[in-house]
């Protein structure tokens, strides 16, 4: 694509040379206009949650209504994990990305590319770390309160202010992370895979800021997976654990009591979802007519909402990009870094 580009801008330079009457105003113009020059096609880097042989299938609705609508081809590429979108993006061998936080993040920060789009999971594009224990009396200054999560309809428990009682409740953050202090030296806390955000990062991140030494001061019990953590506080293993919110609904059938065993404290920062990112070498009246065709897909046609959801799980696209959670996210990630 590079190459057809500069090709193009060579020959009509020497067109103008040959020429030799045209005004200095019509030699900007036709620079500017061969400079912003549409590619013939462009190429998505995506990790798809579809399997291996479904993926032509799930990709083909929505390449041809990009290339039948922005009338250029638009071809959609596997990567093999969130990294490798980065890395296409940075050789030129894909103009478009969808990936995920951490890797937009980094595109951004490595290849100057533009965040346009932020991911849509069942209404936002968003989420907290919520803190759970199984001891209030030390964790919550006032009495739990009931609140449902529309997700599921279910009730679960909640303190400290962080949501209303008899209200749906709405996950936001940061909320009630002062009371991270109380998590004090030996108490047990349920861990996951330090590449876990909701798990890991942000928890860790946030007792780090409130004074804890989370290697020296508290006992970490690994465990692997949202619902496990959730277990771990349940079933006394852990005084304190932290997952996505609200996880507790992934452990009503094993616990129906989970309300009364676990109760949610406090919530971290807002652990932002993935989004579209694009490189900068795209003109930008086709970065604006691509984020618009995006932003709009999901409510184009009944198969274009499932096809959302089976390619790429979320519902919808944004173009509210909220960027200052994805440089949050990137200064957490540093922490971890090497």
């Amino acid at each position: 694509m590079r190459t057809r580009l500069i090709a193009t801008s060579v020959a009509a330079t020497a067109l103008l040379a040959l020429a030799g009457c045209s005004s200095t105003d019509a030699d900007t113009s036709n620079a500017s206009d061969t400079e912003a020059a549409w590619p013939e096609s462009i190429t998505i880097s995506l990790v798809p949650s579809v399997e291996g042989e479904d993926l032509a299938e799930a990709l083909d609705p929505l390449t041809t209504y990009l290339s039948e609508n922005l009338g250029i081809e638009v071809e959609g590429v596997v990567a093999t994990d969130y990294a490798a979108t980065v890395e296409a993006l940075g050789a030129d061998q894909a103009q478009v990305i969808i990936t995920d936080a951490g890797s937009l993040y980094n595109a951004i920060d490595r290849y100057d590319a533009e965040l346009i789009l932020r991911d849509v999971r069942f209404g936002a594009t968003s989420y907290a770390s919520v803190a759970m224990t199984n001891n209030p009396d030390k964790y919550c200054d006032d009495e739990p309160v009931m609140s449902t999560y529309d997700a599921s309809g279910i009730e679960l428990s909640y303190c400290n202010g962080i949501e209303e009682e008899g209200a749906s409740a709405t996950g936001s953050g940061p909320a009630a992370i002062e009371t991270f202090s109380k998590i004090d030296a030996g108490t047990e806390v349920a861990l996951q895979a330090a590449t876990s955000p909701a798990g890991y990062q942000y928890p860790v991140v946030t007792m780090r800021e409130a004074g804890i030494d989370t290697d020296a001061d508290i006992e970490q019990i690994p465990v692997e997976g949202n619902n496990n953590a959730v277990l771990a506080v349940a079933n006394g293993d852990a005084e304190v654990g932290f997952a996505y919110w609200d996880a507790r609904t992934t452990v009503t059938e094993e616990v129906p009591d989970i309300a009364e065993k676990v109760v949610a404290f406090a919530y971290t920062d807002m652990i932002p979802n993935g989004g579209v990112a694009v490189a900068p070498s795209l003109p930008a009246d086709l970065v604006e007519q691509l984020t618009t065709l995006m932003d709009e897909y999901a409510d184009s046609s009944e198969e274009a909402a499932t096809v959302m959801f089976e390619l790429v799980g979320l519902s919808d696209w944004t173009a509210e990009t909220a960027q200052d959670e994805i440089d949050r996210y990137g200064e957490v990630l540093a922490t971890f870094a090497g």
